[in-house]
């Protein structure tokens, strides 16, 4: 009788269970109804809205391209051009500093200053609207950089450090190329403006004593590698005359010829040893031919300014494209404005 009993709870409570489940799971199909309800409800209200007042936005639109297109039409021709530079010694952050310092004298428009800046005339320097400078850089060349900087580090450093903290903490002054932009209507005042810009950091004393100290290093060690190159091929030929000397007491002294041979074979690797050791040389002074090349100025201009920019074509900067948008979002807010207005005072009869 007991057992009985005991079957007869458990399917109660088995049932009690199933029950509310099956409660659970209308109450969450009825809210998922419900919800997809309000969204289509919602976005119907949105077409109705749209269509009652949709003369208004297309008379807003018409508008606003009639206003845009009179205004491209007037306005000036804005051109646009860069020149891609290699900073060498630690001067990104004093190009970085001239850039800005030539930006901030186009926006409160004190050409006269940024004339003398760049040794352009005032009228050029009026046509000049903005100077920047980013980073050009990608993710081949970060992680090239990456590289050489863990290189510098000791093995705990670089046990330490990943590529992704690196990337975090990378600067983009660290880049190794830059991309700087004039944006002007004259077309070809871009070009103009190069010479400065790079003679403003070329003629900065501290960057030419850290040329100067460059060019001193690289000019011992490439004395010093070719010292060792040409002990190097002195060695060679000695040890080509050993061997000349070997193969003559050969042929007069057979009967020391084991001997010979074993001594031969050490004079072998010898040479064999002095190959790499000349091929290592040689490497080295390639290396320091192309440090010799790449800091030879303190700005290297790997793509200069051409001589007429390009036109600006960004549709977005267009006032046939901005104001008609912005006259549309205008009536837009106007009318939920209006909308809102009309449920708060029917709020407050209610």
């Amino acid at each position: 009788m007991s057992s009985n009993k005991e079957n007869a709870s458990e399917e109660i409570d088995l049932g009690q269970l199933f029950r509310l489940i099956g409660n659970v799971f209308n109450k969450l199909s009825l809210f998922i109804i419900k919800f997809f309800k309000e969204i289509f409800h919602a976005i119907v209200l949105l077409l109705l809205f749209f269509r009652n007042h949709f003369l208004k936005f297309v008379i807003a639109g018409v508008v606003g391209l009639i206003l845009g297109w009179i205004l491209d039409g007037s306005t000036k021709s804005a051109y646009q051009s860069s020149m891609i530079v290699e900073p060498n010694f630690n001067s990104a952050q004093q190009l970085y500093n001239n850039i800005e310092f030539y930006n901030e004298l186009a926006e409160e428009e004190d050409f006269n200053s940024l004339a003398a800046a760049l040794k352009i005339s005032s009228q050029e320097a009026k046509s000049i609207r903005e100077v920047s400078i980013e980073a050009f850089t990608d993710d081949n060349q970060k992680l090239k950089h990456f590289s050489d900087f863990v290189t510098t580090l000791d093995s705990i450093s670089r046990a330490n450090l990943s590529y992704k903290d690196y990337l975090q903490n990378f600067n983009n002054i660290n880049a190794k190329f830059h991309k700087v932009t004039i944006e002007a209507i004259d077309s070809e005042v871009a070009k103009k403006c190069q010479n400065a810009i790079v003679r403003s950091i070329s003629n900065n004393e501290y960057f030419k004593l850290q040329k100067s100290t460059n060019d001193l290093n690289l000019r011992l060690d490439d004395s010093i590698v070719r010292k060792q190159l040409a002990e190097v091929d002195s060695l060679k030929s000695f040890y080509q005359k050993l061997k000349l000397l070997d193969i003559q007491k050969e042929q007069s002294a057979t009967n020391t010829s084991i001997n010979l041979s074993s001594e031969n074979k050490d004079l072998d690797k010898s040479e064999i040893e002095l190959l790499k050791e000349a091929k290592s040389l040689s490497r080295e002074i390639l290396e320091i031919n192309n440090k010799k090349a790449n800091t030879k100025d303190i700005i290297n201009v790997i793509s200069n300014f051409p001589d007429r920019a390009a036109v600006i074509n960004d549709l977005f900067r267009q006032k046939k494209v901005l104001l008609p948008i912005c006259f549309i979002v205008v009536v837009l807010l106007f009318l939920v404005l209006l909308d809102l207005n009309r449920y708060l005072k029917n709020y407050q009869k209610v």
